[in-house]
């Protein structure tokens, strides 16, 4: 799992929430398994929680909901699955 982007308007993005490509998963029916699944990344000592909540279109990616917001050194971070 990668983090693509943020979840993002024309004008505004939301920095809690991610938009994440899994590897080996390149349909909306494959993506939504995952939904309620939980996945962490981890920053120096620091670990910032999510829960996959909903498909993000029909290319596999999926749309992330951490407890927090997340730093710009996200993007393209790897995230793990608990």
């Amino acid at each position: 799992m990668k983090i693509v982007s943020f979840r993002r308007g024309r004008k505004t993005q939301t920095l809690n929430q991610a938009v994440v490509r899994i590897t080996g998963v390149d349909d909306r029916e494959a993506a939504s398994k995952y939904i309620g699944k939980r996945v962490e990344i981890k920053f120096s000592t620091n670990f910032i929680r999510g829960v996959v909540t909903r498909a993000h279109g029909d290319n596999g990616r999926v749309i992330v909901r951490f407890r927090r917001g997340l730093p710009g050194q996200a993007i393209t971070k790897e995230l793990r699955q608990l």
